[in-house]
Order: C-alpha cells, then structure tokens, then sequence
C-alpha cells in the first residue's frame, strides 16, 4: 500500500541552489488520462536551473510548482492508459515540471500520453540520462536534420550533453561527425567519444573549417543558437540542412535578420523542439542506443537528499556529461 505522502522539491518563487529543500507532500491522485509513476532517478536540465532561479516568477505558472521536466521509473497506476503496473518507463517534456508537477518527487501523476515503455539494458541512473538530452539531440538528426550514413555532420556546441549524444547517435547511424569546443581539454573528450574531428570555435572558425571542408558540411546541428546560426549557415553544402536547437550562446533570436540574404540559396534552416515525442519516436531511439550499445556520459551522480548540490554544479556548467539524481 502507498504511503499518504511523498518527499519532493516545491517551488513557490524563485532561489538559490542552496534553498532547495525536500519537503512533504500529499501523493498525488490518479485520474482519467494520467498515470502514477515512481521516480527511480531523473536528470538534471538547464532549463530547470533557469526555472528556479527567474521564470517560476512568470504568471503562466502556477505556483507551488514540483519541477522536473524527465525522469524514469515504474508505473504504479496505470489507470486507463493499457500500461501494465510495474512498467518501466521514461517520462518527458509535454509541460512536466511547467504546466504540471513534475519529476522532482518520489512519484510523478503523468499524462499518459508522455509516458513510454521501454525494454533497455541500462541501469536506473544511466537509462536517466537518455529521455530528455537524447530525444532531443535524435530528433534533430532524424526529423529535422534527415540524417545518413553518407553525411558529414557539424555539432556546434559538441562538449554539450546534446552535443555528446547527438554525437554518439550520428556514430551509430554512421556519419562523419565534426564537433565544436572552445575547450582543448574538451577537444580531446570529444574524440576518445567518437569524434572525426573537433575544431576548437573562435573568431577565425569559418575560415579554419573551410581550409579542411571547403565544399562544407552537408548537416549542421547548431546548439549554440543565434550567436553562430548566421555563420553555421554559410557553412552549410549546397542542398544541405541547418537544424537550429540550442541556445548555449545565450543569444535567443537576431534583431537584423534577412531570410534572403543570410540563408544561403539551396540552404535549408529548419529546427527542433522537444515538447511532443511520439512513441514511434520513442521506440526508434531506444532500438538504436540499444543495438548500438550507446552508454550515456554522466557528469556527476546524486542522491535526492543532495538536490542542492546537484543543482549547485548544474548552474555551474562545468561537467562533461548529465548530472543525473536518484531516489531509492
């Protein structure tokens, strides 16, 4: 029988890392549409860490808040969903944490129709670190960056936890992967994961990647966002994609942007959002970490007691790799 209440992280304005308590609270109710899951451990994002410090603020959430916008665990209450009790599953996105309380709690109550069964190999806390960080980076180079075997991928912003994911999928699909860091350190990383090459970003960038790639690169995966997305598009193959899914530069849109002259003709720019994956999505990207043998690179490893650690390296974004918190 489930105990009346659980431990979770609430938010009722914004903090510090070293604010952040686990507090009681009342178990959530199951009901028509929504499924009770077990948290066994979630990652740590940085939107989460952007959450707590400003936009809790915003009216359009609705406070208190249990932040958490991932996690993996077992069903309890499957309700109506078809979901058998006891399921393994992975949780993301669809407004967790935002929208609803999400994963920063013994239990999360789910909508269903974000919650995804999967059958994998990985323990608790490495199968924590794929849903969030690896849909996003599968999404860019399945559904928006169409990518094969044949192609050659630039990753801007490549030492990100996007960044080594997108990096080890873009291997196991079997393209040639060039990676960005602005670190030496990193650079090296990068390579021992499988990297073709990695050139370190700065100024004269352009001009050292066209030395090597001067026909350019036929995909680019562009996770620095609108700092380097101008320069990134002349970079770009003729007839190749530009996917635009992060925003590491801290720059989130350009003021004096011209479509006609700033994408090069027979480039395409496209993006990706992570908000709505599909069980087909789903399925695909766990048969392909699987059959691959892909292990995700976690920074750093919690215990829920040590949220405000956790939180405390997250802001710092120092580690390589996904800070991942689990919950016995």
């Amino acid at each position: 029988m489930l105990e009346k209440d659980m431990k979770a992280v609430v938010l009722t304005g914004p903090c510090e890392a070293e604010e952040m308590t686990l507090t009681e609270v009342e178990l959530p109710r199951v009901r028509t549409g929504w499924v009770l899951v077990k948290v066994k451990a979630f990652g740590i994002n940085h939107s989460e860490v952007l959450l707590r410090k400003f936009e809790v603020a915003q009216p359009y959430i609705a406070k208190p808040i249990i932040p958490g916008i991932e996690c993996v665990g077992e069903i309890v209450d499957p309700s109506d969903s078809g979901l058998p009790a006891g399921c393994r599953v992975i949780a993301l996105m669809g407004g967790m944490g935002r929208s609803f309380n999400g994963s920063y709690a013994e239990y999360a109550l789910l909508p269903a129709s974000h919650v995804f069964p999967v059958e994998s190999s990985l323990d608790w806390d490495e199968l924590a670190a794929i849903p969030e960080t690896f849909y996003t980076a599968y999404g860019s180079l399945t559904l928006s960056l169409r990518l094969h075997n044949e192609d050659t991928l630039l990753i801007r912003g490549g030492s990100s936890t996007v960044g080594i994911a997108a990096l080890q999928l873009a291997k196991a699909i079997g393209a040639t992967v060039i990676s960005t860091t602005r670190s030496v350190a990193k650079a090296e990383l990068l390579r021992s994961y499988g990297a073709d090459n990695v050139i370190l970003e700065g100024n004269d960038f352009r001009q050292r990647f066209l030395e090597q790639y001067p026909a350019g690169a036929t995909k680019v995966l562009e996770l620095i966002g609108a700092a380097t997305l101008p320069d990134s598009l002349r970079l770009t193959a003729l007839h190749g994609i530009v996917c635009h899914t992060g925003l590491l530069g801290g720059i989130y849109g350009l003021k004096q942007f011209d479509p006609i002259k700033d994408i090069p003709s027979g480039v395409y720019l496209t993006g990706f959002y992570s908000n709505k994956p599909t069980r087909a999505q789903i399925d695909s990207m766990m048969k392909l970490i699987e059959s691959a043998g892909i292990r995700p690179i976690i920074g750093a490893k919690f215990h829920f007691d040590d949220i405000t650690a956790a939180h405390t390296l997250a802001q710092q974004r120092t580690r390589i790799g996904k800070i991942v918190i689990t919950i016995p």
